[in-house]
């Protein structure tokens, strides 16, 4: 799991740039039961367009590389792990 986890973070690490660039950011929180979580922070957090980001983008990119992964989601600022 630990190459798994490695490879996911390499993948956000790539994105972040991105995210970067129209104010917001992404961190991972951790992979478990094939899921990954990741809080997205800055203008992301509020974005109108999160969603589609989250899950067309970066779900894409990671299940393109990652194949066990099974979701990507986004924690919220409230939730705890």
């Amino acid at each position: 799991m630990e190459e798994t986890e490695k490879k996911i973070k390499d993948i956000i690490d790539t994105l972040r740039p991105y995210l970067i660039n129209d104010g917001g950011d992404i961190e991972f929180i951790k992979y478990e039961n094939n899921i990954v979580y990741i809080k997205m922070m800055g203008a992301c957090a509020d974005c109108m367009m999160m969603d589609f980001t989250l899950k067309d983008g970066i779900e894409f990119a990671i299940k393109e590389e990652v194949k066990e992964v099974l979701e990507v989601r986004n924690i919220e600022e409230k939730e705890e792990f």
